[in-house]
């Protein structure tokens, strides 16, 4: 159990937090730092950017964003989950110029970095939970696809020229026919780790980031078979539809100066480029806001974060990054969990890890050039997996048939248009299964409820009709207010449906207020019938 003397001192920030953790911060930056390393330059070879342009993000997530960020120990960095929208808007905005798609797309999210800025000012962070849980589960789901899809050719030193994600799919078995044989070996011995590490529990060799392990075999392998010497064409020959290389290990600058490069804003005034705007936005800022909500949970100090700050950094940050070359950031779950794991006590270990970052671009700029495409793209399909595994669609079914559904109709309809279209699908697809459950159109954007005072310092809040995601917005901005020393009792009993929604938003908030030394009851369940297995499913009241 936590001291009651410890848990204040680390609530310090700033220097004083500095001064009390910095032992702990900076071996736990360290060992983020290696995490981020291979995984920066992947997310940013994998999104069409140069790899240092992963790095440059990192960078500036640890140094700038965790001064004036509203969370304790979250990692702010480049992750993969923005890798289909920032690569897809390089492909639109370039039309076939790399270089230009590259600088046209740093001036959307230096554009994006704005609005987001903007949203965290104006306390925008509730807005989160206009999206279903189910929605934006099926849209990472789509994403960890579309990211295992792009790489595994990347995996066997092959890529797929051109095509949308569904042909891509289908040209898989044929690409992967001409597999580099030397490529394909560097990511055996990196699946191997990566399946293999997590098995070492009880091991001293645990402590090592398999990331890192990843990289380092692939470094190795690489130079033993001869990788950096491979020339496409004349080693091997392939089809037209099929690429070989062109280039096997990561290709970067001499110094950190060569690696900035500015946007070009000449396409501001074309749908493309707002197009990616908002996608880059939307995801950047829901993954944000989703992660840093996590990451308090995963805090052995139950701190909470204050998300609209959160927001407000990360768009300071990503306007920053995209003025100088670098990648949008996030709040990043994994590498948050890892900082957590190695003992991290402040949000000096995010600053830990963006110097250790700048310390060996600076000092070892030309060791990043010998570390295969293969090690980074298996890293990539790993973390795609994750985010697609069938664990997800186990998860969902467990909320009810319905969550599933959406989960499914979210994903397809994001591979079989985009991003952005496949979000709107689940969305339709959430309020119609409302409509035929019965919930009136006036009930779908506005919630009827009640606060009582009956006694000093107890508040009773009464649902009536339903409460879905899309209308309880304006309960969620009431209980934000309310003190946290209050006893809050929700009476459910006149409630006709509860989605999953809010059901989970009412859970957390009461987490949140027991940990805050509040207490919170939850009254008039007994008669509804749930949709799931799941104590957070849907519930109706027949």
């Amino acid at each position: 159990m936590t001291n009651p003397s410890a848990r204040n001192s680390v609530r310090h920030t700033g220097l004083d937090g500095l001064k009390a953790h910095w032992r702990q911060d900076i071996a736990a930056g360290f060992l983020v730092f290696l995490i981020a390393l291979p995984l920066c330059l992947g997310v940013a070879v994998a999104s069409g950017f140069p790899p240092m342009a992963g790095i440059l993000s990192a960078i500036i997530g640890g140094l700038l964003v965790s001064r004036i960020n509203g969370s304790h120990v979250t990692i702010t960095g480049p992750a993969a989950g923005l890798i289909v929208v920032i690569l897809a808007a390089v492909q639109s905005l370039g039309q076939g110029d790399a270089l230009a798609g590259y600088r046209h797309t740093l001036a959307v999210i230096v554009v994006s970095g704005v609005l987001q800025a903007l949203l965290g000012y104006f306390r925008a962070g509730r807005w989160a939970a206009v999206f279903p849980a189910s929605v934006v589960h099926g849209m990472l789901a789509a994403i960890g696809v579309i990211i295992m899809v792009k790489q595994i050719p990347v995996m066997v030193g092959v890529k797929i020229a051109g095509g949308g994600v569904l042909s891509n799919i289908a040209q898989l078995p044929h690409a992967l026919a001409f597999l580099v044989p030397q490529a394909a070996l560097v990511s055996l011995a990196a699946w191997a780790i990566l399946i293999g590490w997590p098995l070492l529990r009880n091991s001293p060799f645990n402590k090592i980031p398999a990331p890192l392990l990843v990289v380092v075999s692939g470094m190795v392998l690489g130079r033993m078979s001869g990788l950096d010497h491979l020339v496409p064409g004349g080693d091997f020959i392939a089809p037209k539809d099929v690429i070989l290389g062109p280039d096997f290990l990561v290709s970067i600058p001499a110094s950190l100066s060569a690696s900035l490069y500015f946007p070009d804003f000449s396409k501001i005034s074309t749908p493309a480029f707002w197009e990616s705007v908002v996608a880059i936005t939307l995801v950047g800022s829901l993954e944000t806001l989703l992660s840093a909500a996590a990451v308090d949970k995963l805090d052995p100090e139950k701190r909470s974060s204050n998300l609209n700050r959160d927001l407000l950094a990360v768009g300071v940050g990503n306007t920053l990054a995209g003025w100088i070359g670098g990648l949008p950031m996030i709040a990043e779950i994994v590498r948050s969990s890892a900082n957590i794991d190695h003992g991290a006590r402040t949000g000096w270990s995010n600053f830990f890890h963006g110097a250790f970052l700048l310390l060996f671009v600076v000092a070892l700029p030309g060791l990043i050039g010998t570390i295969p495409l293969a090690s980074l793209a298996t890293l990539l399909v790993y973390t795609g997996f994750r985010l697609a595994s069938p664990a997800g669609f186990a998860r969902t079914l467990d909320l009810g048939r319905e969550q599933l559904a959406l989960f499914v109709i979210t994903l397809v309809g994001v591979l079989a248009t985009n991003l952005l279209a496949g979000v709107v699908i689940g969305i339709a697809a959430k309020l119609l299964f409302h409509i035929g459950r019965g919930v009136p159109l006036r009930n779908l954007l506005a919630i009827s409820y009640r606060v009582e005072h009956p006694a000093p310092g107890t508040c009773v809040i009464r649902v009536a009709g339903s409460a879905i995601f899309s209308n309880f917005l304006s309960l969620k901005s009431e209980l934000a207010d309310l003190p946290h020393g209050k006893t809050v009792i929700f009476d459910l009993s006149d409630a006709y449906l509860i989605d999953h929604t809010v059901m989970e938003f009412i859970d957390r908030f009461r987490a949140d207020r027991l940990a805050h030394g509040g207490y919170c009851e939850i009254h008039g369940l007994a008669d509804h019938v749930a949709y799931g297995e799941h104590a957070l499913s849907a519930r109706i009241n027949p």
